[in-house]
């Protein structure tokens, strides 16, 4: 019963808020100090990335609290709360990678792997065009287990440091990581690629899905036809709610077309959870596959709830945008050629039926395109449209708060860099010039980037 009236509380939000006239607004109103436009706040602790939107209907903001309730969650094997975890998995709550909404932290030398993952697929494509399931183990490696299950493998991670210099003398130091599947329940597939991927933050992401496709594709030049050296490209992606291919947007290859699917895959594949997205077990068609069906393992209300938990987090507000090493920095970044892939700005479309979101001039530093980014990022895995060299330019508003909210300061899709810096060094491909910019920096104006993305 309780279900049936959440269910009904979201179908009534959508038709009253169709009849909302998304509010007009005027470029002057928003300067850069406003990352997420009217849903910016001024949160710079700990809840920095778990703030909702500051302009939000009494209606959204009940759901969002709904959704907030069950993002916390943590599901368990059996019982009465939350059961249906497994029988493989990697997390047992969407808080256990995605750590006060924002960044997971990548595994050491002998950790346990909780907010990193690995996507698998041999070679070839599925039905949809994406990447082909390893025999025996799915698209994504499972690590943990629940009573009467073996985990499918684990990961020995290790690092190689590689010593740089810089043309002023300065040295620095990149850790090239190197991962190992091990402990497999049965023998590995030919042909295994695996990627690595870490949690990303989750804020911000309903003003993303507002951007228009035609905004994005605008940014589109796959064959370089400008010559800068410089060729974003879309991700196009199956989406299995509209049973249809649609722009990727979301996740560290664009591999994801929606917030809603986006939390459908997680829970199925982190967690071993259906829903009506993804009915069946993470482990279908494996020997593990218990073969036993049932009602969604999480209602179609409370996925909902949760995909607009997420839709509705809002955006830290950037510090120090007046300040003079601060602008020198923006200068800098600009000059050298970051800002081609990371565009500070872009403007969301119109959206009468969510007008928290529309016609809003946001600041997230990212065009949302796929970007060749070199030999030493690459991760040899096609995924859809996405080769193996190439990665959706991630936002880049909030960055300088990870510290605050995360503990830690590790960027990348894998977290192997340590900070801001190294991230930078180890841009290749198609950022291979603005790399070798960078390196051309004295070490003052090296600093006054740092000090820029720290404000963001």
């Amino acid at each position: 019963m309780k279900t049936k009236v959440i269910f009904a509380i979201l179908a009534l939000i959508v038709m009253l808020a169709a009849c909302r006239k998304a509010e007009e607004w005027n470029a002057e109103e928003y300067n850069e100090w406003f990352s997420g436009g009217k849903q910016t706040v001024w949160e710079t602790g700990a809840g920095a990335f778990s703030a909702m939107f500051p302009e939000i209907s009494e209606r959204n903001d009940r759901v969002h609290e709904t959704g907030d309730i069950a993002f916390e969650s943590t599901f368990v094997s059996g019982g009465a709360l939350h059961p249906g975890l497994g029988p493989l998995f990697n997390s047992v709550a969407c808080t256990s990678c995605h750590i006060n909404d924002g960044r997971g932290t990548p595994i050491g030398p002998g950790t346990q792997m909780i907010s990193l993952l690995f996507r698998l697929s041999v070679p070839g494509e599925n039905e949809f065009g994406g990447p082909l399931p390893a025999p025996g183990f799915g698209g994504q490696l499972q690590q943990n287990a629940i009573f009467g299950s073996v985990a499918e493998a684990h990961i020995d991670i290790s690092y190689v440091e590689q010593v740089g210099n810089y043309p002023d003398g300065e040295t620095y130091s990149l850790r090239i990581p190197d991962y190992q599947v091990t402990s497999s329940y049965i023998p590995l597939p030919a042909g295994l690629m695996n990627s690595p991927r870490i949690a990303p933050p989750v804020f911000g992401l309903g003003l993303l899905q507002a951007v228009s496709e035609n905004t994005i594709l605008q940014y589109e030049d796959e064959g370089d036809t400008d010559g800068d050296g410089i060729s974003g490209k879309p991700n196009y992606v199956w989406d299995f709610e509209k049973h249809q291919r649609r722009l990727g947007r979301f996740g560290w290859k664009a591999g994801q077309p929606s917030i809603l699917q986006q939390v459908a895959a997680a829970y199925n594949e982190d967690m071993g959870i259906t829903n009506f997205i993804f009915a069946h077990e993470s482990a279908y068609g494996q020997s593990q596959d218990t073969g036993i069906a049932g009602d969604y393992e999480v209602t179609d209300s409370l996925l909902h709830a949760v995909a607009h938990y997420v839709s509705t987090l809002a955006v830290p507000a950037r510090r120090m945008a007046n300040d003079e090493t601060v602008i020198a920095g923006k200068k800098i970044f600009n000059a050298i050629g970051c800002a081609a892939c990371h565009r500070p700005m872009v403007q969301t479309e119109v959206n009468q039926a969510f007008a928290e979101v529309s016609n809003q001039y946001i600041f997230p530093y990212t065009d949302m395109l796929l970007h060749d980014m070199g030999e030493g990022l690459a991760d040899h895995r096609p995924d859809f449209e996405a080769d193996g060299f190439e990665w959706r330019t991630p936002p880049l508003w909030g960055i300088g708060l990870t510290e605050v909210v995360n503990g830690h300061n590790n960027f990348l899709h894998d977290g192997r860099a340590r900070t801001l810096k190294e991230a930078v060094l180890w841009h290749g491909g198609e950022a291979q010039s603005s790399h070798d910019r960078f390196i051309a920096l004295s070490a003052k104006e090296r600093e006054e980037v740092m000090v820029f993305l720290r404000s963001l």
